[in-house]
């Protein structure tokens, strides 16, 4: 099933190397807990971050693990590219990263995707800086989260 789910993947994001590139990206953002858990805000999260239909105290294995990350991965790239459907290449990634950790109706509203339809590159890029916090308060975690995202979101941009 991730095996499929992979190559899927990769022909939403366009080549094999973006969608491997995503799910390398992921697994370092996310970290990985076979265990359910309630995240810093309280949402039962799993795996690699993973929130659809999650129970927490239940174990799941590498495979269903790497499943779900697959199949969410492959969720929140098929939003990012509706809502902005010019961007490829490194900002379809980080994009993607983006979308999979704050959801892809919020990342939709946000203000990357209105600098990305804009054609602003740049600008979307440097908007994943506001999405540092959780909780109502900047994380570390996530502001070194977002500034990777940038820097990948950036090459090759002009």
């Amino acid at each position: 099933m991730g095996a499929a789910k992979n190559k899927a993947l990769a022909g939403v994001m366009g080549s094999a190397s973006a969608a491997a590139l995503l799910l390398v990206t992921l697994t370092g953002y996310e970290g990985k807990r076979n265990v359910g858990y309630r995240d810093i805000v309280g949402i039962p999260t799993a795996c690699m971050g993973d929130t659809k239909n999650v129970v927490v105290g239940k174990f799941y294995s590498d495979a269903e693990c790497q499943a779900r990350l697959s199949a969410q991965a492959l969720v929140h790239v098929a939003e990012v590219q509706r809502c902005t459907p010019t961007i490829a290449g490194n900002q379809l990634v980080a994009a993607g990263s983006l979308a999979y950790n704050i959801g892809g109706s919020a990342y939709c509203r946000s203000t990357v995707a209105r600098r990305f339809n804009a054609r602003d590159l740049r600008g979307g890029c440097n908007a994943f800086l506001a999405w540092n916090r959780a909780g109502g308060r900047v994380i570390a975690g996530l502001a070194r989260r977002r500034e990777g995202e940038r820097a990948l979101c950036l090459k090759g941009v002009a």
